[in-house]
C-alpha cells in the first residue's frame, strides 16, 4: 500500500464548496493508498508540509489547490534531500501549470489521472532564491494577479484580470532594463516582461511551443509604446500572440539561464507564480532542467 501526503488548501480558488475532499480521499483508498492528509493552515505551511512529506515515510506528496499552493510544494520538495513526485488537483482560479501539463481541471478526473497515470520529469525555475512552476513576471499588470481579491476571482475567473488590468492601464509605467542571456544583451525601456514554463498565462496568452522538459524558458519582453496606437499593436500581438510579426515592439526567445537588472532607482515589483515576488534590483533567473517529477495522465 502507497503511501500519500495530501496537502490541500481549503481557501484556495473555488473555496471549500467545489472541493470534493471526502471523494478524493474514498478515490485514493479503494485505489489502494493510503492517505494522510494536511489542511494549509498558514501562508508558506505547503512549503513547510512537503519538505516533511519528502523526508518521511511517503511515496508521493499530492497537491489540491491553485498556483499560489503548487508554488509552495514544489519550492518544498526541491528543498529536499530525495523530493518525491508531485500529484495535482487544480482547485484555483487559473491553473496555468495544471493546463500546460494536460491534468485535467475536474477533480476526480485529476485524481483518477494521478491513480492511473506515470511520473515525468519537468522544469522547474529559479528566480533569486524562489522557485516557480510557470512564471515569474515584471512591470505592466503583474499586481493584478496578486492584488485582485479572491472572491472577485471566483466569481469572475481570467475574466477578473482582464476587468483589474483595464482598470489599471492608465498606470502603465516604462522601466529601463538590462537582460543578458547566451551572451547577448538588451537594454531598452520595457513595460512588460515574463518567463516562462507554460502553454498559457492566465487563460490569456498562448505559447504553444512550450515543452516541460525542455530546460528553456519561453522569455517576452514588450517595449514602451510610444503612442495609443503602439499600446494597440501591442495588444494585438498578445491576443494573437503573433510576437513574431511585431519585432518592433516585442523582443521574444528562449533560454535556459538569463540576468535582468532594473537601471531605475526604484526596481519594479515581480509576480512569481501569481503572488508577489518582492522587488530587486538584480534578478539571477535559472532554469532547473527536469527537477522534480510530476504524475501526468498517460496520453
Amino acid at each position: 500500500m502507497k503511501k500519500i501526503y495530501l496537502i490541500c488548501n481549503l481557501h484556495s480558488g473555488k473555496t471549500i464548496i467545489n472541493f470534493p475532499l471526502s471523494k478524493i480521499i474514498d478515490m485514493f483508498t479503494k485505489a489502494d493508498f493510503e492517505v494522510t492528509v494536511h489542511p494549509t493552515q498558514f501562508r508558506g505551511d505547503a512549503s513547510i508540509s512537503a519538505k516533511y512529506a519528502c523526508e518521511s515515510e511517503f511515496d508521493l506528496i499530492v497537491c489540491c489547490g491553485g498556483d499560489g499552493t503548487l508554488n509552495e510544494v514544489i519550492s518544498g520538495c526541491i528543498k529536499a534531500h530525495d523530493p518525491l513526485p508531485i500529484g495535482y488537483i487544480p482547485n484555483g482560479s487559473t491553473n496555468d501549470f495544471a493546463r500546460s501539463l494536460g491534468i485535467p481541471k475536474n477533480a476526480m478526473d485529476a485524481v483518477d489521472a494521478i491513480i492511473n497515470g506515470k511520473a515525468e520529469k519537468c522544469d522547474i525555475g529559479k528566480i533569486g532564491d524562489r522557485y516557480f512552476t510557470y512564471i515569474a513576471a515584471f512591470g505592466a499588470l503583474t499586481e493584478v494577479s496578486y492584488q485582485t481579491a479572491q472572491p472577485v476571482k471566483n466569481v469572475l475567473g481570467y475574466a477578473a484580470y482582464i476587468l483589474n488590468g483595464m482598470v489599471n492601464l492608465h498606470k502603465i509605467k516604462a522601466s529601463r532594463m538590462n537582460i543578458e542571456y547566451d551572451g547577448n544583451v538588451i537594454e531598452d525601456e520595457f513595460i512588460f516582461g515574463m518567463i516562462t514554463n507554460s502553454t498559457s498565462v492566465a487563460k490569456l496568452l498562448s505559447m504553444p511551443d512550450m515543452k516541460k522538459d525542455d530546460g528553456l524558458f519561453e522569455v517576452t519582453l514588450i517595449r514602451k509604446p510610444r503612442n495609443i496606437v503602439d499600446l494597440q499593436h501591442i495588444i494585438t500581438g498578445l491576443t494573437n500572440f503573433q510576437l513574431g510579426t511585431e519585432k518592433e515592439y516585442f523582443d521574444h526567445f528562449h533560454s535556459s539561464k538569463l540576468r535582468i537588472t532594473c537601471l531605475e532607482e526604484e526596481p519594479v515589483p515581480w509576480t512569481v507564480d501569481g503572488e508577489f515576488g518582492g522587488k530587486n534590483n538584480v534578478n539571477l533567473i535559472q532554469n532547473l532542467h527536469k527537477a522534480l517529477e510530476f504524475i501526468l495522465p498517460v496520453s
